[in-house]
């Protein structure tokens, strides 16, 4: 099982884009709302932390609906080296030892560059779980609290309180530390816990206190409480989620307030009580996650004044509207949640734009956009389509060519299953039968490669060749070489195929003994190569490019890095020459490499990969580094 990075950041990334979104909405309206009551406002922060807090679960289960986005913001990836070159010779070879044993993979070719990404989505999940679980241990200490605390009884001025405000759930008083500030707790069964010296208050302090608290019950401010922290959590990186939590218990604490105000306390007294609570007691900040503390110093100053200016409007809501807004938030966030931003670039696009990563050696950034373009490919034409197939085809390629060899059988399974019994799963078939081959599970190599030969014509060679390398590995000589011969008469002669198996076949002669055959059709094999040259002619420079001679030197060789043998041409024993066409630039740097002469199983790749780290000393012009075209054979042997 793999894990398409891609996806993960980009729902990341949306989710960020989306919340944010919701969280400047709510600060626009809540600042059109300054004249309004405390409640309204308080009531527009719990909508947006409910939504905030909603998004990533809609974001998930909701159907996509695709909306486009401007050109300016899409990702600039693409880029092209520019052209430059001479004619220079150089060769390079991979010896037994190298193929046998295996070099690591290069750092260059791993996508070590795009790790930030997984570690960003890491932090963000590392802050999430910390103040989540912080919320929880407080819930947890709360519960532990409400079991073991003794209740509050004897009070009759208190006991008609929850009435007088519409009450009707029965609502526990508890005792808690000496010293500690009044909080409310709990969502179904709430609870209200006192500090312990709360029998000697006077009668009023009790009653104002009390009703505060009972406020919070009223209003269902626990339960936004609780929201407001969840989406904290989620949100925790975004100031804008800060500023919403701290807006929602001002505006709670206010909103508090004037309900009590409304029950014809004397705006004075109360405003006198809460400034003595604040000052001689005190709450944990940690329990403060879970629970309504009555006072918190850093609000009290704006609390008082609200609590003695008359103008202020005092409209008041109960925890039903709050329920309500809640449910109507999350509601209003489906759509929201399922428009999913699409940058305008297609699958097709995107596996254009991971060739030419490819070709400028950006691995990672290639595996990248390849994910994505499966993941579009999927969106765009069905999971089960064929250019969702192909495409985790051309994925589980580059997998292979950079060594992850894991996730390549699963792409490659996936594909064969996905295009079913179309030739295009040939592909994928010839690649599983070669990782079975490695595995010398040889009954499952000629089931994959049987199939492959049944449903694409066009591959009948290839799949006749990896038949006979399967039955050279199981000791069956006369069978491999009659597979041998028919997958040659099988393919055009002037082929890269052609070439490849004209080359094993004959490597297979030469371990039988019969040097004289297998010289005949190395000869062919060399013919092949020479009558199938690739596009791009070395005879021709592109403006700007200068060949050797004259005044213009020929680059020298700095540094260079063996060729690594590809699996399949490990696996079949291929032995032969690329020749590569390259443009060595004024850094030393080899660029538009291209293989003019090809070999065929991974092998041109592998050499492309080697040249692109190889370093030189420019060419030079009058004293000056010049771009020359060059020419590099690299030699591919087995001992």
């Amino acid at each position: 099982m793999f894990i398409d990075e891609a996806a993960w950041f980009s729902f990341a990334i949306g989710v960020a884009v989306k919340s944010t979104a919701i969280l400047c909405v709510a600060w626009f309206s809540a600042l059109i709302l300054r004249r309004r009551s405390a409640a309204a406002r308080h009531l527009v922060w719990t909508a947006a932390a409910a939504g905030a807090l909603a998004l990533p679960f809609l974001t998930a289960l909701t159907p996509e609906l695709p909306f486009p986005a401007p050109a300016a913001f899409r990702p600039a990836i693409g880029g092209a080296w520019f052209s430059a070159a001479s004619m220079a010779e150089s060769a390079a070879s991979v010896s037994a030892g190298t193929a046998e044993r295996g070099t690591p993979a290069d750092p260059k070719s791993t996508p070590w560059h795009l790790a930030w990404k997984t570690w960003l989505m890491l932090a963000w999940a590392a802050g999430t779980a910390a103040i989540l679980g912080r919320m929880l241990v407080a819930c947890a200490l709360l519960w532990r609290a409400r079991r073991t605390s003794k209740p509050i009884d004897g009070f009759d001025d208190c006991a008609a309180l929850p009435g007088s405000l519409g009450i009707r759930q029965r609502v526990e008083l508890l005792e808690s530390e000496a010293g500690s500030m009044p909080i409310t707790f709990g969502v179904l069964r709430p609870a209200v816990f006192m500090p312990a010296n709360f029998a000697e208050w006077s009668d009023e302090r009790r009653r104002m206190v009390l009703l505060h608290e009972l406020a919070h019950v009223k209003r269902g401010d626990v339960f936004a409480h609780l929201i407001a922290r969840g989406s904290l959590s989620v949100c925790w990186w975004n100031p804008l989620a800060w500023v919403a939590w701290r807006e929602l218990l001002r505006e709670g604490e206010r909103a508090t307030d004037d309900m009590v105000l409304g029950t014809g306390a004397r705006a004075s007294d109360y405003a006198s009580h809460l400034l003595d609570v604040a000052r001689s007691m005190q709450t944990s900040r940690d329990i403060g996650c879970a629970a309504v503390a009555m006072a918190r110093p850093s609000q009290l100053e704006g609390r008082l004044r609200a609590i003695l200016d008359n103008s202020v409007s005092r409209t008041t809501s109960g925890s039903a509207t709050v329920f309500a807004t809640v449910l109507l938030a999350v509601g209003i966030a489906v759509p929201f949640a399922a428009v999913q931003a699409q940058d305008g670039r297609k699958a097709e696009a995107l596996e254009n734009e991971a060739k030419a990563a490819e070709q400028r050696r950006e691995f990672g950034g290639a595996l990248q956009l390849l994910e994505s373009a499966a993941s579009a490919r999927a969106k765009e034409d069905g999971e089960y389509s064929v250019s969702y197939g192909l495409s985790l085809l051309n994925l589980g390629e580059l997998n292979a060519r950079r060594k992850m060899h894991e996730a390549a059988e699963v792409r490659f399974e996936a594909a064969s299953k996905i295009l079913g019994e179309r030739p295009e799963a040939a592909r994928a078939l010839i690649h599983l039968g070669s990782a079975a081959i490695r595995r010398k599970d040889f009954r499952h190599a000629i089931d994959h490669f049987g199939h492959a030969l049944r449903i694409d014509p066009a591959n009948t060679g290839l799949a006749r060749m990896w038949m006979a390398v399967v039955r050279q590995a199981e000791q069956r000589a006369e069978e491999a070489e009659a597979l041998y011969k028919s997958a040659l008469d099988a393919q055009h002669p002037r082929s890269t195929e052609a070439a490849s198996i004209a080359k094993v076949y004959s490597r297979f002669l030469l371990e039988q003994g019969r040097a004289e055959e297998a010289a005949d059709l190395e000869s062919r094999a060399v013919a092949s190569q020479k009558a199938n040259p690739s596009r791009v002619d070395p005879r021709s420079v592109a403006p700007g490019v200068l060949r050797t001679g004259g005044d213009v030197t020929p680059p020298s060789l700095l540094q260079k890095k063996e060729p690594e043998y590809s699996e399949e041409a490990r696996s079949a024993k291929l032995t032969g020459r690329v020749k590569l066409y390259v443009e060595i630039g004024p850094d030393g740097m080899a660029r538009n490499i291209t293989a003019v002469e090809r070999l065929g199983l991974g092998l041109d790749e592998q050499a492309i990969d080697a040249i692109g780290q190889w370093r030189f000393k420019p060419g030079e012009r009058n004293g000056q580094p010049v771009t020359v075209a060059a020419t590099i054979e690299v030699n591919f042997r087995l001992q």
